[in-house]
């Protein structure tokens, strides 16, 4: 009896697996595709739009990155901390970034990490600045990317914060929250800034250059969520 029911176990265990690494290869496609739709239409994937949401919209400028370590989670293949040459160091994380090379990445003046948010290969307070640029819902772990994002992050360091806010799910943005979702990230940061707008045409970028703010009276409906943390404590 005992055996039947290891056996059982072992084959319930295993089709677990399956469906598991299943939806991940499923998600991977979906990205791939995106971004290979994307290059289609671009012919070279722009990224000089990522400057204005690093700096000005967050209330920095370039001269405060001198010398800064900055991690981009999610960052796609476009090349987004190409702006950021007076940098440190700057990292690019995705699952998928190993594929980002035929998309034009390996012409990028920034290092590509192939790892999920839930495993930042790099040790405790490494960066001084983290960002998640419309990410932070792609992730299959939510409750493990939050604690891998803050652990990360040098004790007076910031981590800013751009996502979308739906109701549903999809393929490649496995995660649904809400407005409240800053609340995880505390206490380990604090919250010093956060803005709400409407997701108006086109994307999370466009849509917050259109700089409507988000209409709370009206439910369901998508909005932008930004926000801006700092990570108590001092430098070592």
């Amino acid at each position: 009896m005992k055996y039947t029911v290891k056996v059982i176990l072992r084959g319930v265990k295993r089709r677990i697996l399956t469906l598991f690494q299943d939806k991940k290869k499923i998600k991977e496609e979906h990205a791939l595709k995106h971004w290979i739709n994307r290059k289609t239409v671009e012919g070279t994937l722009k990224n000089a739009h990522y400057e204005q949401f690093f700096t000005v919209h967050f209330g920095l400028d370039r001269t405060f990155y001198n010398g800064k370590k900055i991690l981009d989670i999610g960052c796609g293949p476009r090349g987004s901390l190409e702006w950021a040459d007076m940098a440190g160091e700057r990292v690019g994380l995705d699952p998928y970034s190993a594929s980002y090379h035929e998309l034009g990445a390996d012409c990028h003046k920034m290092k590509y990490v192939a790892a999920p948010a839930e495993q930042i290969p790099f040790p405790d307070g490494h960066f001084d600045v983290v960002s998640s640029f419309n990410s932070l819902d792609h992730v299959d772990d939510l409750d493990k990317a939050v604690k891998e994002i803050i652990r990360i992050i040098v004790p007076g360091g910031l981590f800013l914060l751009l996502t979308e806010i739906r109701m549903y799910s999809t393929v490649c943005e496995p995660q649904i929250f809400g407005w409240d979702i800053v609340d995880d990230f505390l206490p380990g940061l604090k919250l010093i800034d956060q803005r709400h707008y409407e997701q108006s045409a086109g994307g999370m970028h466009e849509s917050i250059l259109a700089d409507i703010p988000y209409d709370h009276t009206v439910e369901h409906h998508k909005g932008i969520l930004s926000a801006k943390f700092i990570k108590s404590g001092v430098r070592a």
